[in-house]
């Protein structure tokens, strides 16, 4: 098997099922029952919150323990739920609330959706945001922004402390002339931890969403770090977990893989980043062998297992699934949108035509793959795209 898909899913590593494993079983008490074995479990749990927090330079009292990165986003967007355009003289003022990327996350543009009043935030042709437009649509009643750490179709890093610069420098504005209107920024890290290292402070973030499930974790766990400065409103209603903000039993094995995932992603960060760069670039080297392939993203500010691609005139759907029967996996972007038949938002947002974006591909690199299996995947590859060329002709 080649797997090239490594931004949809991961499996859980051997480490992190072994972790999880006792919580199934001897250890299934449920954390706020008030005996000694559950306060046990309780302490258990706090501390592998805690562990998590740390990789990302916060504190457990400060993370709110999901289900995943999409319930995490739903969570972040609480502050600006009862935002609606403003009415002065019977006229409706469109000045947006919330300014999302243009190259985010499914459910990103869902919430923003969902407020409304949102707008979104122009990006580059290598689907990096520019900063000037975001600084021009940034007004006294912005209350949030969303931007992701990393696109999940293309990989492109986006300039966060940038972004945090411009929205503390309107905080102080606002401030000098009394207005106490809020301003967050919220950023989706899913595609970035065990990547890139991420710490909020450095960030400058108030919100900051990461998902098990993106480094060898367990599925159905995610969370979402908040800032003290932060108000956010409960999604979730019932017992008063998580703060209040995320009612029902926890959710121990998953938090207990989570902690571990994060601090074996912590600490070989260096290593894998360096493993999965010389693969990816072996594999775009052989791939460039064909010169109607041409390599999307950015090339300074891209994640290092990524590699999009696309081959104008082919039909993406049709390669994946002769790519499959030589068992190679791809994807055509984020795995949310592909489901859906969806044509790619992310790549009409860097200027693709339509042709370019029927033959896109995302291959996103990992722990399942290795110098044999990328060579074998590459000849696969470049067989497959020149049969479906003849064919064509």
């Amino acid at each position: 098997m080649k797997y090239l898909d490594h931004a949809a899913a991961t499996p859980i590593s051997a480490k992190v099922f072994a972790a999880m494993t006792p919580y199934f079983t001897e250890q299934f008490f449920n954390p706020s029952a008030p005996y000694l074995p559950a306060v046990e479990i309780r302490k258990i749990y706090n501390a592998a919150k805690n562990d998590i927090a740390h990789v990302i330079g916060g504190k457990g009292v400060d993370l709110i323990i999901t289900a995943g990165a999409t319930e995490s986003i739903n969570l972040a967007f609480t502050p600006v739920f009862k935002v609606r355009p403003c009415r002065l003289q019977g006229l409706t003022l469109k000045t947006p609330a919330v300014l999302i990327s243009a190259v985010e996350h499914p459910a990103i543009v869902a919430n923003a959706k969902k407020i409304g009043n949102f707008d979104y935030i122009k990006v580059d042709q290598q689907g990096r945001v520019i900063l000037s437009d975001l600084a021009a649509k940034i007004t006294a009643d912005t209350r949030l922004i969303s931007v992701c750490l990393a696109s999940s179709e293309l990989g492109t890093i986006q300039p966060i402390s940038d972004i945090a610069r411009l929205i503390r420098t309107e905080r102080q504005r606002r401030l000098k002339f009394g207005d106490k209107t809020p301003i967050y920024l919220h950023c989706d890290a899913s595609q970035g931890i065990g990547l890139i290292d991420v710490k909020v402070s450095r960030l400058g973030v108030d919100l900051l969403t990461i998902n098990s499930a993106k480094i060898y974790g367990p599925k159905g766990a995610g969370a979402l770090w908040v800032s003290t400065r932060v108000k956010l409103q409960p999604v979730v209603f019932g017992g008063g977990q998580e703060m209040g903000l995320r009612s029902g039993t926890e959710n121990v094995p998953g938090v207990i893989g989570f902690a571990t995932a994060m601090k074996e992603a912590e600490k070989h960060l260096a290593s894998e980043r360096k493993r999965l760069q010389k693969l990816r670039d072996s594999l775009r080297q052989e791939l460039a062998k064909n010169p109607d392939i041409k390599f999307l993203g950015s090339p300074k500010h891209q994640l290092v297992n990524f590699l999009p691609i696309t081959i104008p005139g082919l039909d993406a759907e049709r390669l994946i699934f002769k790519l499959e029967q030589h068992e190679v996996y791809v994807s055509t972007g984020a795995a949310c949108a592909a489901a859906k038949g969806e044509k790619s938002r992310t790549l009409e947002a860097i200027g693709l035509s339509d042709t370019e974006i029927a033959g896109s591909l995302r291959i996103t690199l990992g722990k399942l793959n290795n110098e044999n299996n990328i060579k074998q995947a590459a000849k696969i590859i470049l067989a497959t795209i020149a049969t479906e060329q003849e064919r064509l002709k």
